[in-house]
């Protein structure tokens, strides 16, 4: 059974946060917004965020870029990630991915089916990692980002949830690497 832990100590760690969207702006941004107040609010550090168009070769430069800053260890995409001609969130991700989190995209439409029922399937969330960083591509809608973090992510993001967590992992991620 996962616990919280709490004689081990919590660990920040640095996050971005991208809205991938032809529409938003930061003024009107319901979902970056949400996202970003929850990182601050379970005490990791956001470490930028920006809004950019559902735009394949934007996309992968911006988390590309991103996953080589030293201080973010997790970037959370929302948007881009339904089926409509110009959701390309996923095509633009999925083949950076060094490694794929298959069970993200399971866990988070077992979530989302409890609460939307058959609609989950609309969404093509996604995760994996590129350059020893997490991504987490979401839909975009506010629900599906709280569903996403409060479901997942924070305690995911937490060191001190048990029996295991992403944080604790962080340094082995570039073993790969290190190999002769």
């Amino acid at each position: 059974m996962a616990t919280l832990e709490t004689t081990r100590p919590f660990i920040p760690v640095g996050i971005a946060v991208l809205t991938v969207s032809d529409t938003r702006t930061m003024a009107d941004d319901r979902s970056g917004d949400l996202l970003a107040q929850r990182i601050q609010d379970a005490g990791h550090r956001l470490e930028a965020r920006q809004i950019l168009p559902d735009e394949i070769a934007l996309i992968r430069a911006q988390v590309t870029d991103w996953t080589l800053e030293p201080a973010i260890d997790v970037v959370i995409t929302t948007g881009g990630t339904g089926f409509t001609g110009r959701d390309v969130t996923p095509e633009a991700l999925e083949p950076l991915f060094e490694k794929r989190m298959d069970g993200f995209s399971e866990v988070f439409h077992r979530i989302s089916y409890d609460k939307i029922g058959t609609s989950t399937i609309q969404s093509r969330a996604t995760g994996g990692v590129l350059n020893s960083t997490f991504i987490f591509v979401l839909p975009g809608s506010p629900g599906a980002c709280r569903d996403a973090w409060d479901g997942i992510l924070r305690l995911q993001l937490d060191y001190r949830h048990l029996p295991c967590n992403f944080v604790e992992i962080m340094p082995r991620l570039d073993e790969h690497l290190k190999r002769g």
